[in-house]
């Protein structure tokens, strides 16, 4: 046993105790970070306007507080990216998360020096974890991997900014630096296909034994590593024992990255976000990830059948109902505050506090009032693959409406792996598996409103070459599952495959 994988067994025993205290400790820990964020927040610009000096009571605060998005909360931060302090939290941010927005371009969210912390701690802790509980360690004496965005940072209003995974890169502890690949340079580089290359070299003559990132970019690495050594992952890297992955749902890619790889291997799930990281896989035994309930983030959930609501029912943990969908919203020490963050949840668990998530607010159908979420459109994808033995490599639904004759229908991009033979049978099943999902979707067919759904085949890499035309390849970028327009569609037209 070398040296670091020796030191970490009574760290790691440490914290594991502290996460198991914790569990139970989870309402009680929201409690007082509630009161402490409201308190730390009171002679901000933003506690000010909203009179914290008078919030004594969770009910308070819904009072005082409205639930914003980033839309909402802009006006403080461009106070912020003019240089002035003690806006949304005290002093100023320590950097500025950049993220790609929809209706309102580049979103700036802060990171303070306060919450730092969060986004470095988690994923020490899901290691450390999973150390605990399987008892490999070995990892740690090995070289880790994280497919993550560039790590420069520029200055807006004077603050680093950058994306939140180049960040992190800047909070690597230094006993694994050394572990640590690609190397800065090549993180540096922006041009993904280029950045591949330069990982894959640096890489295919090593000894991996952590591989993290989101999973559609980790496939693309794979592919290129098989491609240049002829080799399944499992042996190319013997000693490789743990992926780590988030960002989207693993599920669907499960199969084909286990393909590449060759043989079974351990898992670690993660939720992070630009405004934080949320919760964790602390089991190789036990479904979904642990609720982050003690890191400086507040949390209260929206009913998702409620959004639409005028006053929607703000609920805090303690109140929560095991599979219920809820809009995650968050109060946090960088500054955020009733945030809607867009993920939608659904807990698995309340003993303690696991949960899934099931998509994003603004990824689902209801073109034709059925309201189809991500989470209903992966489990029937993937149970129909499961059941035809099929492999896909990426996926998006969109709605075709007739504007003449004909009905209107969902249509599925799907980039397979290998074809179906019958590709009539498997959208019938897909569809089949989707009305047992969604009963308004299910009643539009028998309605006879809607035509059952139809799929478009997208020639292999595709959805790569699509990414790529909208300057969206590699880092964080992720094609969502679910739209409620025709804009990605219409962007894949291109790319579809005509050998059907």
């Amino acid at each position: 046993m070398k040296l670091k994988s020796w030191l970490a067994k009574p760290f790691a025993n440490y914290i594991y105790k502290q996460i198991k205290k914790g569990m139970v400790t989870a309402v009680a820990d929201q409690e007082e970070i509630f009161v402490q964020l409201i308190k730390a927040a009171a002679k901000t610009t933003f506690g000010k306007d909203h009179h914290f000096t008078e919030i004594k009571t969770y009910k308070d605060f819904v009072q005082q507080v409205p639930v914003r998005d980033y839309e909402g909360l802009k006006p403080y931060i461009e106070k912020i990216k003019e240089g002035k302090h003690n806006i949304l939290w005290k002093g100023q941010p320590i950097y500025f998360a950049k993220t790609s927005g929809t209706t309102s371009g580049a979103k700036y969210i802060p990171i303070t020096k306060d919450s730092i912390p969060n986004h470095i701690n988690t994923a020490r802790n899901a290691l450390l974890c999973y150390m605990v509980e399987t008892g490999n360690t070995k990892f740690a004496d090995g070289k880790l991997i994280f497919l993550s965005g560039s790590p420069v940072l520029e200055r807006v209003g004077g603050i680093p900014t950058g994306r939140l995974s180049g960040i992190v890169n800047h909070h690597i502890p230094r006993y694994l630096r050394s572990n640590q690949l690609p190397s800065y340079e090549t993180n540096c580089v922006e041009d993904w296909e280029e950045k591949l290359e330069k990982i894959v070299a640096e890489t295919i003559s090593e000894n991996m034994t952590l591989i993290s990132g989101i999973p559609p970019w980790m496939q693309m690495y794979f592919d290129k590593l098989e491609e240049k050594s002829g080799k399944k992952i499992g042996e190319l890297f013997p000693n490789f024992s743990v992926m780590v992955q988030g960002g989207v749902n693993f599920a669907p890619y499960k199969a084909k990255l286990t393909e590449s790889i060759g043989r079974e291997i351990d898992t670690i799930e993660f939720f992070p976000a630009s405004e934080g990281f949320f919760a964790f896989q602390d089991s190789q035994k036990e479904k979904g990830m642990l609720l982050n309930t003690n890191s400086g983030i507040f949390y209260e959930f929206i009913p998702v059948d409620e959004l639409a609501m005028e006053k929607p029912a703000r609920l805090t943990l303690k109140d929560i109902k095991v599979g219920e969908n809820y809009a995650l919203v968050i109060s946090s020490n960088a500054g955020l505050w009733a945030y809607n963050i867009g993920d939608t949840v659904k807990f698995l668990s309340v003993d303690p506090y696991r949960l899934v998530v099931t998509g994003r607010i603004k990824h689902f159908i209801s073109a034709f009032g059925e309201h189809v979420i991500v989470e209903e459109a992966e489990a029937s994808i993937l149970k129909t693959t499961e059941e035809e033995n099929i492999k896909i490599n990426e996926f998006t639904v969109a709605p075709y409406i007739a504007l003449d004759a004909g009905k209107s229908y969902h249509e599925w991009f799907i980039e397979f792996e290998n074809t179906p033979e019958n590709m009539a049978a498997f959208a019938k099943k897909l569809d089949d598996h989707l009305r047992k999902k969604n009963v308004y979707y299910d009643d539009l067919i028998k309605g006879n409103i809607l035509e059952r759904l139809k799929i478009t085949p997208v020639k292999k890499d595709g959805f790569k070459h699509y990414m790529k035309s909208i300057g969206k390849l590699g880092g964080q970028n992720k094609v969502p599952k679910l739209s409620n327009d025709r804009i990605i569609a219409d962007g894949l037209a291109a790319f579809k495959y005509e050998g059907l």
